[in-house]
């Protein structure tokens, strides 16, 4: 059998999957660590559920993939990367399938390693499968409408459903397409019997977490209530839509031209349905005061979108020059950008740059002041010199059977599991998903505190009576970590029954 040569196109679409994984295997400076939500998400991987806390299962599917491969900081990278590759395969068929020529494709997959996509793909959270998910779907629904077969409905609701067990915002979008599809000239999707057997298979898919939602009293609703309450309640509005411009600034010139396509481009009178399901999900994403980065998944079909048009209207005559206006915009912008949207330069090279890093407002954190650093680069240090303190304090103690480590936060939690010499280890808090996993059946006699630097009883007064010896071991010295100060203690001899206290704690936490 003779070796065919890939065409042009396939080569440059290989081409972009090899830059994206380049990118995101290499472009993280090694001074960083992961991000105290990634260890959180790989600590799943040893309490598979069809829930959890916060999150659906599918995040943990991928945990245990790491886990088997290793679980070094490269195959973390790596499958975040190829799940980020594969938004932009999609993207490329969604070009493809909207009749755009190969400028189009180039154009469209600039556009997404230039915006806040690509940096969303970095970490690992159920961010870039979400993204994934939401293109998939809007690909497989232009199929649909472009060539009425009913298997591409099956598919579409298969993404949803999928997405769905990755993570619940996607349910922002099937109300967009709902309403979408009913203002639009496809309305007639609704008359289709195929698209409610889809439906029922969906629900199927999904109902193993619906049941998982039931049986634990649907922590989900209490995971909104409290992220309402002490991060939403804080979004402005306006913000989350500034935040829509900053997020694509440079690829504004291509989600211009999609707005406009949507409604006068003959070409795209089927697929206008796009154009309003944007607005409706970006609508009601500002009305819950979300998040600006919960609205990424609606990005890649919009850049093909705006990339197609442009490619058309922009290939003749003088048009035809005004081509690299978008194409070198975007690669500028990317430029631009880099140094404060990825974590390439060190700790004391951002503080050399503080003042630049300070108009963009990237040091800027949750508490509405600034910093050494950015919110996430900070998130990123300062976890093994924490595991460190913890492994030197719990090799000393004889009867490691009798020891909980206790943390402030699900961050600290996960860091030390991950990073500890002793594979045994397992560090709890009463915080997200470790509130289910603490074993407090076990007799504990000894107790290895980890407390935040923003802890109210830094002198341990309420554990010294409790106590025989209450001793501080270490605490992080990093100043650049976000949890600099943060201090190990360790709590010997129980006066009164440990277990039942902390059974108490954590019922506490519970409610």
């Amino acid at each position: 059998m003779r070796f065919q040569k890939p065409n042009t196109e396939t080569t440059i679409l290989i081409s972009f999957i090899l830059l994206k994984l380049f990118l995101h295997c290499f472009l993280v400076s090694p001074v960083y660590e992961l991000h105290r939500d990634e260890f959180l998400h790989l600590d799943q991987a040893n309490h598979l559920a069809w829930g959890f806390q916060s999150i659906p299962p599918v995040t943990s599917i991928f945990a245990l993939i790491i886990k088997t491969l290793g679980g070094s900081l490269f195959v973390i990278r790596l499958l975040t990367a190829c799940i980020g590759a594969g938004t932009l395969i999609y993207t490329w068929f969604i070009v493809k399938e909207l009749k755009g020529n190969l400028f189009a494709k180039t154009l469209c997959m600039v556009a997404l390693l230039a915006c806040a996509i690509a940096r969303l793909d970095l970490l690992f959270q159920p961010n870039a499968f979400d993204i994934l998910c939401w293109t998939a779907t809007y690909y497989y629904f232009i199929r649909y409408i472009s060539t009425n077969k009913p298997n591409f409905i099956y598919f579409a609701v298969i993404a949803i459903a999928i997405g769905f067990l990755n993570k619940y915002s996607i349910a922002f979008l099937v109300i967009g397409l709902i309403l979408g599809f009913s203002l639009s000239r496809q309305r007639y999707i609704f008359t289709i019997k195929h698209l409610y057997f889809a439906v029922v298979l969906g629900l199927l898919l999904i109902l193993p977490n619906l049941l998982w939602q039931y049986e634990n009293h649907f922590p989900v609703v209490k995971h909104m209530r409290e992220l309402a309450v002490t991060q939403l309640d804080k979004i402005n509005r306006i913000d989350f839509l500034k935040d829509q411009l900053l997020y694509y600034i440079a690829d504004l010139w291509i989600l211009f031209a999609a707005a406009f396509a949507f409604f006068v481009y003959n070409p795209f009178k089927d697929f206008r349905w796009i154009g309003l399901s944007y607005v409706i999900t970006i609508a009601f994403f500002t009305w819950f005061r979300a998040k600006g980065y919960y609205a990424a998944g609606l990005y890649p079909v919009l850049l093909a979108s705006g990339s197609v048009y442009l490619a058309d209207v922009l290939k003749n005559g003088w048009k035809k020059y005004l081509k690299v206006v978008p194409l070198i915009t975007a690669i500028g912008m990317f430029f631009l950008v880099l140094q404060f949207a990825y974590p390439i330069l060190t700790p004391q090279q951002i503080i050399l740059k503080k003042k630049k890093f300070e108009r963009v407002g990237a040091l800027r954190w949750e508490d509405g002041k600034n910093h050494h650093l950015p919110q996430d680069f900070a998130d990123m240090l300062g976890w093994k010199e924490l595991a460190s303190i913890v492994d030197e304090v719990y090799k000393t103690i004889p009867d490691k059977e009798k020891v909980i480590i206790l943390c402030d936060n699900y961050g600290e939690a996960g860091a030390i599991n991950h990073y500890s010499v002793f594979k045994n280890i397992s560090a709890v808090s009463f915080n997200a998903d470790y509130m289910t996993w603490a074993n407090l059946d076990k007799q504990i006699k000894t107790v290895i505190l980890v407390s935040s630097i923003d802890d109210d009883d830094p002198d341990r007064k309420v554990e010294k009576p409790i106590f025989e010896r209450v001793t501080k071991i270490n605490s992080i010295k990093n100043k650049m970590a976000r949890e600099y100060g943060t201090s190990v203690y360790l709590l010997e001899n129980p006066k009164i029954d440990i277990n039942a206290r902390l059974r108490a704690e954590l019922k506490y936490h519970q409610e």
